[in-house]
């Protein structure tokens, strides 16, 4: 087929103002036809093809999304130059947000090779190069939920993708819940078939760039370090009066066959927290008050001290200064699981509750897409690994974290599973208590990018780190 530089729409909106503002601009020099489809039909390899097969344009913009759009002429040309000028396999920009009759600023984020996480944020219009499009969907399989993704992941292998830092169009919001609510999306048990599916096309896409790790381990080597205690728990807090003395509550509660303590880093609260934790420390010898000297320590930095204290032990065994362990055999199990299956991480399965212990959905978080075969190649797919989080000290003291107070766990995670074996529990052995003193609970949309692009450049270095480690090994 013989593409014209011209430029055809593909329309999942079914709002009547978006249909026939894009139906004006066919009148234009540039835009050869408009097709509209459901926003299902994206989707679904089969619709998606069937639909763009006859198309003869070069470039695609597609509206990916069932709400009303607002676009200028000019800003359709903004999109339209660019790809003629860079040769882009994809085009997405910053838009507007209408909330209320009101414009609000939605910037997004630049792309990397690590943005590889299914719900990257492109805003829902996108302009993608037609015969790459084509070539993608002919390499796909029959993806019933995929497609797209698929598309955009093998896209970037053979072009750039491109982020325009301009607002260029509105789209009405419909998307009201806090980032604390949509988080857990993608492991709530309705969506299981639609993640398996992903799961599946995210493989297929690491193997052709070669990052893909088959099921072969390092084995862990016993450590020579001799450990006053078998595990520790490690608590790094600041200014969490309300909470700490209930998760400190929680590890003394436990009941093990061996030696345990606890390890309570404080960053220098100025709440009572410090005080709190001392009055354990008179009460019970296992309790560990640790300062750092620092005082620009993240959450990161904390666990690094915690770690190299003197008295941590062999396993080092994670609890936000806010939450709870489910019962008093948490840590038993963790331990148990370490030294059956000689990992180097283990991590176990969680409940959602209010700050009253009451139950918000989807309730159990299990993270039962982690499978011994793929579940540290599914690991770069996905924003979080579960909790609670335990190490084998000898390899997480070796790798450290980065200090950082957001994804630092994240990124020990998929330092540890390029090389070592992480062990799964998926019966519940944590309460995450949410309530409005969460750091993610509710963030702006900066913070929320923020973040993102911190745990897409976490991904970026660790799919570099695994394709340098392929090439080695060939």
């Amino acid at each position: 087929m013989t593409y014209k530089n011209t430029l055809a729409i593909l329309n999942c909106s079914s709002d009547t103002e978006t249909v026939i503002k894009f139906e004006n601009f066919l009148k234009c020099d540039f835009v050869e036809q408009l097709i509209n489809i459901t926003a299902s039909d994206l989707f679904d390899a089969n619709n998606l093809s069937s639909s763009i097969e006859n198309i003869e344009s070069s470039y695609l913009l597609i509206l990916l999304e069932d709400k009303k759009i607002d676009i200028s002429l000019s800003s359709l040309n903004r999109f339209f130059q660019s790809a003629t000028d860079t040769k882009a396999g994809i085009i997405y920009s910053d838009y507007y947000d209408v909330e209320n009759k009101t414009l609000k600023p939605h910037p997004v984020i630049d792309y990397q090779l690590g943005s590889v996480r299914d719900n990257f944020d492109f805003g829902p219009v996108v302009l993608v190069d037609l015969k790459l499009l084509k070539e993608a969907l002919n390499k796909s399989e029959s993806y019933k939920y995929s497609a797209f993704y698929f598309s955009r992941l093998f896209i970037s292998t053979k072009a750039e993708i491109i982020r325009l830092p301009e607002f260029l169009y509105s789209s009405e919001k419909t998307e009201n819940r806090t980032t604390g609510e949509k988080q857990f999306d993608y492991v709530n048990p309705l969506n299981r078939e639609v993640q398996i599916e992903y799961e599946k096309a995210f493989t297929k896409y690491l193997k052709l760039i070669d990052a893909y790790l088959k099921p072969e381990f390092q084995q862990v080597k016993n450590s020579e370090e001799k450990y006053e205690v078998t595990a520790t728990v490690l608590i790094p807090v600041k200014n969490r009066v309300k909470t700490i003395k209930d998760a400190v509550k929680s590890v003394l509660s436990q009941k093990t066959n061996f030696s345990f303590n606890l390890i309570v880093v404080d960053n220098h609260s100025t709440d009572g927290t410090r005080e709190a934790v001392e009055g354990f420390c008179e009460l019970d010898h296992r309790v560990i008050l640790a300062v750092p000297e620092k005082k620009n320590l993240n959450i990161g930095g904390c666990w690094n001290y915690g770690i190299n204290h003197s008295s941590c032990g062999k396993y080092v065994i994670q609890l936000d200064s806010d939450d709870i362990y489910k019962n008093k055999n948490t840590i038993q199990k963790i331990v148990e699981k370490f030294e059956a299956e000689n990992s180097a991480m283990v991590i176990g399965s969680y409940e959602l509750t209010d700050f009253n212990l009451k139950e918000l959905p989807p309730g159990l978080i299990d993270h039962k897409e982690w499978t011994p075969d793929n579940g540290r190649n599914n690991a770069l797919r996905i924003n979080g690994l579960g909790a609670p989080r335990a190490f084998r000290k000898s390899i997480v003291k070796n790798i450290g974290f980065p200090d950082v107070s957001y994804g630092e766990d994240y990124f020990i995670g998929l330092a540890i599973s390029r090389k070592y074996i992480i062990s799964r529990i998926y019966e519940s052995l944590y309460i995450c208590r949410r309530w409005e003193g969460n750091s993610d609970a509710n963030l702006d949309i900066e913070k929320e990018n923020k973040n993102n692009l911190y745990k897409d450049r976490i991904r970026t270095l660790e799919i570099l780190s695994r394709i340098n480690l392929n090439k080695n090994e060939d």
